[in-house]
């Protein structure tokens, strides 16, 4: 048989008992004959307390040695798994993000993975010993440590499925696979078999918090397909959309069923005035990416360098990877004064399915959801595979209730 890549999540390793588990679980891959490469995320919130550690030093930690610390983190758990699997019969050998060949941009606290040299995994692998590798991590060109923003142990995983060759990807956690909306906010919330590239990466910008969209970009570019199960659970059958989530590049769905509604809460809606060359510049070399980016300009006022005046500059910020906001704000106020601002309290909750937009039917009903919900939208914005509004964060639940009812719920056409 061929090679096998599992990726544990924090939940499933946060403790000794836990990591034992999942040894064990890896031992019984190993016994049906597969080679095996883990890749691990820290244990439990470690990430988190690392973080809250670095703020009770200063407000504003520099990226660079913010990555030096996180990456701590991963570091540990593989090790712990690695011993683990050799108590247990087994032969393994932990690597770092740079010793298994994760090479990246250098961009710190949110790289990219732009090239895999698995020589030192593919060694291992030949002499029959299970590779853990920590995930979240990699080198950047400069031989600086890069960490790949929050779920970057997914990417990890299917970064070195691609580059290995493996037969799928394993991305293993508490929940047996991806779920039509937050089963704790929804507890009508069904697990979905099968999804493709297109959707599952739209639920995932969106706050699906099961898979990495820079993962499921990977697997897209490589034909991987990723296996989202439960750590308790199984192992993979003949059918493993049966008791977890199967990532592919076609799913069995008609076009435009919406197959899923995620949120996210505590964005940020950066809103400017006049031209925006100057205000995307700044964000760039802050390293500030934003969600998504709307510019209006029908003025008077157009010129012939940016086509438009930004008489309407919009652009949603996640606060997840802003790790410097304090000096991101005094920088903005100190750079562009009043004609830039930045509206708090914000939260989105949007509806993913292919061709849910090649009418304006599902526009319709979701507004209409949210009229009848009570629930104030304070911005509208579509793509190919998502519609998504934005609305107060106290409002987020009881709009992913409305949109989960009227689209899952009380559809005619099932989730498969």
């Amino acid at each position: 048989m061929g090679i096998i890549v599992q990726k544990y999540g924090g939940s499933s390793v946060s403790d000794p008992a836990k990591i034992r588990k999942v040894a064990e679980r890896v031992m019984r891959t190993t016994k049906e004959g597969h080679s095996v490469c883990v890749v691990v995320s820290a244990m439990g919130d470690t990430t988190d307390d690392l973080l809250s550690l670095a703020k009770t030093v200063t407000p504003n930690p520099e990226r660079r040695e913010l990555d030096m610390l996180l990456s701590a983190g991963e570091r540990i758990t593989m090790a712990l798994l690695s011993m683990a699997i050799r108590e247990l019969g087994g032969d393994a050998i932990s690597f770092t993000g740079s010793q298994s060949g994760i090479i990246t941009n250098d961009v710190h606290s949110n790289a990219r993975i732009v090239e895999v040299r698995p020589y030192r995994v593919q060694d291992e692998l030949a002499r029959g010993r299970v590779v853990v590798i920590a995930g979240y991590q990699g080198v950047s060109y400069r031989r600086e440590v890069t960490t790949l923003g929050r779920g970057g142990s997914d990417t990890t995983a299917v970064a070195m499925a691609a580059a290995l060759g493996a037969e799928w990807c394993e991305i293993c956690s508490d929940v047996d696979g991806v779920y039509t909306t937050d089963p704790r906010v929804v507890p009508a919330a069904r697990r979905i078999g099968t999804l493709n590239y297109e959707e599952t990466q739209e639920m995932a910008e969106a706050g699906a918090k099961v898979l990495n969209a820079q993962a499921v970009e990977f697997a897209k570019q490589h034909d991987i397909a990723i296996y989202a199960r439960a750590t308790a659970g199984p192992l993979p059958g003949r059918d493993p959309s049966l008791d977890g989530t199967v990532v592919r590049k076609n799913a069995p769905r008609p076009p435009g069923t919406v197959v899923g509604v995620a949120s996210e809460k505590d964005v940020l809606v950066l809103q400017a005035r006049g031209e925006h060359g100057e205000l995307l510049s700044f964000l760039d070399e802050r390293e500030v990416c934003g969600k998504q980016l709307h510019v209006t300009g029908f003025g008077t006022g157009a010129t012939a360098n940016s086509g438009v005046m930004a008489d309407g500059f919009n652009m949603v910020l996640s606060r997840e990877n802003l790790h410097d906001e304090d000096r991101f704000r005094r920088g903005l106020t100190e750079r562009f004064g009043d004609s830039v601002r930045l509206i708090e309290s914000i939260g989105a909750v949007s509806v993913i399915g292919a061709g849910i937009n090649t009418s304006y039917r599902n526009v319709r009903i979701g507004s209409a959801a949210l009229s009848t919900a009570g629930v104030e939208t304070r911005g509208l914005s579509t793509s190919s595979f998502r519609i998504s509004w934005l609305l107060p964060d106290s409002a987020i639940d009881g709009a992913v209730r409305a949109l989960h009812r009227v689209f899952i719920e009380e559809s005619a056409q099932p989730v498969p």
